[in-house]
């Protein structure tokens, strides 16, 4: 993908890292996602805050986080709780106008995503000055595990489909592991119009519109260990009537 050189930050500056974890249900999955995210960020010695957006969860997830807070402090977790389900763009929108950092990494909460990879998405930006970095399931060493065979097929579907009518230039378009400069992320946020499993797929290709570099790093996409999918069939439907709608605009 061409390169589109945002404004850089201010090198005289540490960088920081705000990483955004929009959350509905998650009291089992969240003190170990937290714990992994402070025991690889404070090894690798990044200055960082962990923003906690829940969404009104009623198995406790914001009381969980609150003892959380308690523990790791309150400059290292931020509770900006909403009071139901909004949507995940919006969580993020959210969560950005209370991140101090020059640099957002999103991720889900339920250790699908694993806070080991977050150091190489660091270096890869860093190589390339890359304005965002995605995770791949489907590039290199990456993979799934812990998925049966349904879920696969679904997944390599729409991302076969999406590469076919999108020609995104990224590998993995339906991942949500990533590393945005906070400008770029900005930008892209506003561009967004989609909802759901759909909002990933389009900020990549919005990226690749407006001429913006992405790096890759392969990562290894486990499961949820606690807690239940929440990809059904309206998540499918929606994701194909957002897929046409990708195709027939931009």
């Amino acid at each position: 993908m061409s390169s589109r050189k945002s404004s850089l930050p201010n090198r005289d500056s540490e960088d920081k890292y705000s990483i955004l974890l929009p959350t509905y249900n998650e009291k089992e999955n969240l003190p170990l996602i937290v714990w992994l995210l402070v025991k690889y960020l404070d090894e690798g010695g990044f200055s960082y805050e962990i923003i906690v957006i829940d969404d009104g969860s009623p198995d406790g997830t914001l009381q969980v986080a609150e003892q959380l807070q308690k523990i790791f402090g309150e400059d290292k977790i931020l509770l900006r709780p909403r009071a139901k389900k909004l949507g995940l763009g919006t969580a993020y929108i959210h969560g950005m106008r209370h991140a101090t950092g020059n640099f957002i990494i999103i991720m889900d909460a339920d250790l699908s995503h694993h806070p080991k990879f977050i150091p190489e998405f660091i270096q890869k930006q860093k190589e390339g000055d890359y304005d965002l970095v995605s995770g791949t399931r489907y590039h290199g060493n990456g993979g799934v595990y812990g998925w049966d065979l349904r879920r696969k097929l679904i997944s390599r579907g729409a991302n076969f489909l999406s590469q076919v009518l999108l020609r995104p230039g990224a590998s993995d378009l339906t991942g949500s592991f990533r590393l945005y400069k906070r400008s770029v992320l900005e930008c892209l946020v506003e561009r967004c119009v989609s909802k759901g499993y759909v909002f990933q797929m389009e900020m990549i290709v919005r990226a690749r519109q407006l001429n913006y570099s992405v790096g890759e790093v392969p990562i290894s996409f486990v499961d949820r260990v606690y807690g239940e999918s929440k990809l059904g069939g309206n998540e499918i439907v929606s994701f194909g009537k957002g897929l046409i709608t990708l195709f027939a605009t931009t």
